[in-house]
């Protein structure tokens, strides 16, 4: 590790960040990572139960961390969830737009009402989450926001068509988000991870070869990554994948 390395390391002792859906898979080995190098994690969910085990598993190996109840398709929610953590921690430094769901069928048989709840979550979910910090972050003079998108950003299969809408217009939306943050010096990322050994895909899927798929703790690693870049860089999009993605050319 470089000196630069090292005091980047350093910066981020301390900081406040919010991850959604990080009861669990990519989100709580996102709040894992983030603890061991001394960054706070928020663990916000809207399975409170969950959030609370990784929070206690945090805090009896002494790291602090926090859970919270929080369905990112609710703004009321969203807005009692940001002033109690403004209130105990002061700030918020990072948000990690990680929450997401899906319903695998073909699109005559999408309900609407389902379409409309798979799009609220992905999409309208990091809207309303990234419009909650933006001001607080340019007033402290920069933060970070990570909106975790996926290679259905960037191709299409069969009975997915809700999760493929939601996802490129977060592709979109973040990019659009990391135009407005410059200014500010708060930086944007869209992260497109591939396949990942979570309950996610697997829940859906058990007949997935494991091999194809990548551990969440390496898609954590590459999102404290994109937090140590130097000041004057950002990465707008990143993608991640497995080695043995079966699906991406």
């Amino acid at each position: 590790m470089t000196n630069n390395q090292g005091q980047i390391m350093q910066s981020l002792i301390g900081k406040v960040a919010i991850v959604t859906g990080g009861g669990r898979g990519l989100g709580e080995a996102i709040c894992h990572t983030f603890a061991d190098v001394g960054i706070v994690p928020i663990i916000a969910d809207i399975r409170l139960e969950l959030a609370e085990k990784v929070a206690q598993d945090l805090r009896e190996s002494s790291k602090e961390a926090s859970a919270i109840a929080l369905d990112v398709a609710n703004p009321e929610q969203i807005e009692t969830a940001i002033d109690k953590i403004v209130s105990q921690y002061g700030k918020v430094d990072i948000l990690v737009n990680n929450a997401g769901i899906d319903l695998t069928v073909p699109i005559e048989e999408m309900p609407s009402q389902e379409w409309h709840r798979i799009l609220n979550v992905n999409l309208t979910g990091p809207f309303l989450m990234s419009k909650a910090v933006f001001s607080s972050m340019r007033e402290r003079g920069g933060g970070y926001i990570i909106n975790v998108a996926s290679t259905a950003a960037k191709r299409a299969w069969a009975n997915a068509s809700a999760y493929h809408a939601s996802k490129w217009g977060l592709l979109g939306f973040s990019h659009a988000l990391h135009v407005e943050g410059r200014p500010h010096n708060i930086k944007v990322t869209a992260l497109v991870a591939g396949g990942m050994r979570t309950p996610f895909l697997l829940e859906r899927f058990p007949e997935l070869d494991l091999t194809t798929l990548q551990d969440p703790k390496n898609v954590a690693q590459t999102v404290l990554y994109l937090l140590m870049q130097p000041t004057e860089t950002v990465i707008p999009e990143m993608m991640v994948l497995p080695m043995k993605e079966s699906s991406w050319p």
